[in-house]
């Protein structure tokens, strides 16, 4: 398995990799901004975790019509554009006396533009890689995600005890400003995986066959459902703990960089395979402590210890590349990326609905407690599934339409 450092030597991994650093920051310092700013302005815990988390909604639409693209687009282009319009959204949220509802409008927008993005961005890094390298690969990007979200949590928070969430939102606008041009110029022009123009049949058909096979719709449910609920009760750290939520969600950041490094770097792959159901249930079960509504200190470590779970999503990550043809990586990734993130804002809406009628505290246990439940029903149907290393379909398998012209390279 390729080291770290050698990763870092390849060519044009390190624009990805810096230009992805800075759209992680930028959303981090503009999500916390933003949840503040809701709930200051409504005192609604549904209304701040839809607002942290609500662009997510928008990727299942994003997913049906648009995520052809990822294989389809010219990479460069596609990823400067998508930085550029994240900018001048974020930009528009901090406008003076902005309505709520229009603040709402703006984040469907910008999900809507996000869809794209995760399949581009890791189609690319599947590129750039060699197949062994991809593991180790996208490891290096979830701990650098992971280490930003504690640096861009941290610093959020300190920012908003001094600065205002408007001006936290000017912040994030120029840091994706910034990663739009480390983005442009650090990468070379290259041509889409697949000819032909993006289009909502090109991504319908390419989703059914992704979808047709049961060990890749398994794979893809465990990617989306667990994590997606126990992001619904992160989504209510700023109602739970108004004045600590950058904390828990640091804390569960460098929860996430350990279970990354563990999983990316230090387990054999004989034994990293026999750990996704365990990493799962460790993501949900310290969260069913929060019935007890513990001290901030105790919340603290039950957030670090369950957010080494997200090392499943490598694990089940490599599953899915071994299940699917080369030229549909970038869709197939994509496919992943927007169901999980769309998942996580219907976890976000639903824990933020029960936290409306109950409490924080409640809500986060009990989604924590559907998160188990979904794990164990997964690994349930794996277990009964025949074949679950059936090789991928081969590439034929989707044609391009015979007339669609190739896209130049950006």
């Amino acid at each position: 398995m390729p080291s770290y450092r050698s990763l870092v030597r390849t060519p044009e991994f390190t624009p990805l990799f810096l230009g992805s650093a800075a759209q992680t920051a930028a959303q981090t310092v503009g999500g916390l901004a933003l949840g503040t700013l809701v709930y200051r302005a409504t005192g609604s815990p549904l209304l701040s975790a839809v607002s942290m988390f609500g662009p997510s909604l928008a990727q299942v639409l994003g997913a049906t019509v648009l995520l052809s693209g990822a294989d389809r687009l010219p990479p460069r282009t596609a990823l400067s554009a998508i930085a550029l319009a994240f900018a001048a959204g974020t930009a528009v949220q901090a406008l003076p006396g902005l309505p709520v509802g229009a603040v709402f409008a703006v984040l469907l927008a910008l999900g809507l533009v996000a869809s794209l993005g995760g399949g581009v961005r890791w189609g690319l890094l599947n590129e750039i890689l060699t197949k062994d390298g991809y593991l180790p690969g996208r490891s290096l990007f979830n701990m650098m995600n992971g280490l930003m979200q504690v640096a861009g949590f941290a610093t959020g928070g300190a920012l908003l005890a001094a600065l205002s969430p408007r001006a936290c939102l000017l912040l994030s606008a120029a840091l994706h400003l910034t990663a739009a041009l480390v983005l442009r110029l650090g990468l070379s022009a290259r041509r889409p995986r697949t000819t032909g123009r993006p289009s909502p049949s090109a991504t319908w058909r390419a989703n059914a066959l992704l979808w047709s096979s049961r060990p890749r719709r398994l794979t893809y449910l465990g990617l989306w459902l667990p994590n997606g609920l126990v992001v619904g009760c992160e989504s209510l750290y700023v109602p739970y703990a108004p004045h600590a939520a950058g904390t828990l969600f640091a804390y569960g950041a460098l929860g996430m960089f350990a279970g990354d490094v563990t999983v990316g770097r230090l387990l054999r792959p004989e034994v990293r395979r026999r750990l996704a159901t365990p990493l799962l249930l460790l993501l949900a079960v310290p969260f069913l402590v929060f019935c007890a509504r513990p001290p901030l200190l105790v919340a603290a470590v039950c957030v670090t210890v369950a957010s080494a779970g997200f090392g499943a999503s490598l694990v089940q990550q490599e599953r899915l590349m071994e299940l699917t043809p080369g030229e549909l990586a970038g869709q197939a990734l994509g496919l992943h990326s927007a169901g999980m993130l769309t998942l996580q804002g219907v976890g976000a809406a639903l824990a933020g609905a029960v936290a409306q009628f109950t409490s924080p505290a409640a809500a986060m246990t009990g989604t924590a407690a559907g998160s188990v439940c979904v794990t164990l029903a997964l690994a349930t149907a794996a277990r009964r599934t025949p074949g679950r290393r059936s090789p991928a379909p081969p590439a034929q398998a989707v044609p391009p339409p015979a007339s669609a012209p190739e896209r130049s390279p950006s």
